[in-house]
């Protein structure tokens, strides 16, 4: 039986891994929510519902954590005694720091949707190879310092498409405006 101090894993009871079923981990989500819904336990009294609000944080602290694959990657790594680190240890091989320049130049250069979008993708596509590592490394090779290098390169990856899609909102509003604009003539 699961406590509050068990694991995200075991308290969805999952197997100890990086791949996983999003489905199940939702399903999950939602049973446990429902057996420790405070209001279920309102006859009970006040520290009954205390408790119960305490399982419930607790059910979507771990909810939070399991169905986002780089989240459960860092997770897994620092349970398996090689923690992220990511405001300490920020060293990353040449070839991601490159990488990143080569992003970063045509992110600076780009100059419509159509050429943000062609950069998002190249993220995407390296983002998706870093979650083929990561299950490599975790569930197979049963290595979390390797991983543990994939999840800093990975949370980069992250903020650096969030960067993106917030200039190609900026674009599309702009785009939007200007076709407003032209209508109103």
């Amino acid at each position: 039986m699961a406590t509050l101090q068990s694991n995200d894993f075991e308290l969805f009871e999952l197997p100890l891994q990086f791949a996983q079923d999003r489905t199940a981990i939702d399903a999950r989500w939602k049973d446990l929510q429902r057996e420790a819904h405070p209001d279920k336990f309102a006859a009970q009294g006040a520290a009954a519902q205390r408790i119960a609000m305490q399982w419930s944080v607790r059910i979507n602290e771990a909810y939070q954590r399991l169905k986002d694959p780089q989240q459960r990657a860092a997770y897994l790594c620092e349970l398996q005694g090689a923690p992220i680190a990511a405001h300490t240890n920020t060293a990353m091989p040449a070839s991601f720091l490159m990488l990143q320049m080569g992003w970063r130049e045509e992110l600076e250069e780009a100059d419509g949707v159509d050429a943000l979008e062609a950069i998002a993708d190249q993220a995407n596509a390296y983002k998706k190879s870093a979650l083929g590592k990561i299950a490599q490394y975790l569930d197979i090779d049963r290595n979390p310092a390797a991983a543990a290098g994939e999840v800093r390169g990975l949370m980069f990856v992250e903020k650096f498409l969030t960067e993106v899609h917030a200039r190609i909102d900026r674009s599309e509003e702009q785009g939007l405006a200007a076709s407003a604009a032209g209508k109103g003539q």
